[in-house]
């Protein structure tokens, strides 16, 4: 998928009102040299918690790589996907390298600043299930998705990706279950229609399950192009571009596809696919 240029997204950030004072947030990160990054820790592998019971993964490593071109210490918190999307952090968090998808809705409270990766959503049912081959099947489905991710506003047919072209939602009254994106996974494995029938999801987090051994598949083609930004809250224009540096820095010198070929075996982090 084509990247686009952050001009379409910038227009429709522009709209939303301003809340920061422009060089807060830089002059507080570097005073205190710390950089507070939000996370979630359900989503391998690009956030979970390893063996050492400590937060690991693709966006962990971003934001150490980040907070290492500043000069400060990254420190990873878990407040919850809903406070997360909700903005005016108020200065209690800096950044969100968390994996998180721009919106029409989310830009009205967040900056979407820079696009860091690209992975499309994707159909995953049991490695069993023979009745669902496409989304077009999910008809009267039990089909898990992540509270309050881009998901479940795909199953709600209500999303809308600025700079994307319009999605399809070819199904008609699936039977949305909201949870925990790991508890899906788990539950999925139980088998086909056990507790799930299907489940929508990025096809990285997909693949990192079946390569660990779940009995799963993914089946159809992607479901919508699910462009990843770096996201801040609003109105902190210094901020911003430094973080537009500081990632397109990393981009032109290695360290982002070294990160990415590290969790997902490939470079999800380019800018020209």
């Amino acid at each position: 998928m084509k990247l686009r240029p952050a001009l379409a997204l910038a227009a429709t950030l522009l709209l939303a009102p301003n809340f920061a004072q422009a060089g807060e947030t830089l002059d507080r990160v570097l005073s205190t040299k710390v950089l507070n990054n939000v996370v979630v820790d359900d989503y391998p592998p690009f956030t979970f918690i390893d063996k050492d019971n400590k937060l690991a993964g693709f966006d962990i490593d971003v934001a150490q790589a980040v907070a290492d071109k500043l000069g400060v210490k990254a420190v990873n918190s878990v407040p919850g996907w809903e406070v997360i999307t909700a903005g005016r952090w108020a200065g209690r968090w800096d950044i969100c390298i968390c994996s998180i998808t721009p919106t029409t809705d989310r830009a009205t409270v967040l900056d979407f600043i820079v696009q860091y990766y690209s992975s499309p959503a994707v159909l995953v049912v049991h490695k069993d299930e023979t009745s669902i081959h496409s989304i077009a099947d999910i008809s009267g489905k039990r089909v898990g998705v992540g509270t309050g991710s881009s998901y479940e506003a795909y199953l709600d047919k209500t999303i809308q990706i600025p700079g994307e072209k319009a999605i399809a939602f070819p199904f008609e009254n699936p039977v949305k279950v909201p949870s925990d994106e790991t508890v899906n996974f788990q539950n999925l494995a139980l088998g086909a229609g056990v507790r799930l029938d299907a489940i929508v999801a990025n096809i990285a987090t997909a693949k990192g399950h079946i390569d660990a051994g779940a009995p799963l598949k993914v089946v159809g083609q992607p479901l919508f192009g699910e462009p990843n930004w770096i996201a801040v809250d609003k109105g902190d224009a210094e901020w911003n571009a430094k973080i537009v540096e500081i990632i397109e820095g990393l981009r032109a010198d290695g360290t982002l596809k070294a990160i990415s070929e590290k969790w997902l075996g490939t470079d999800i982090t380019r800018n020209d696919v």
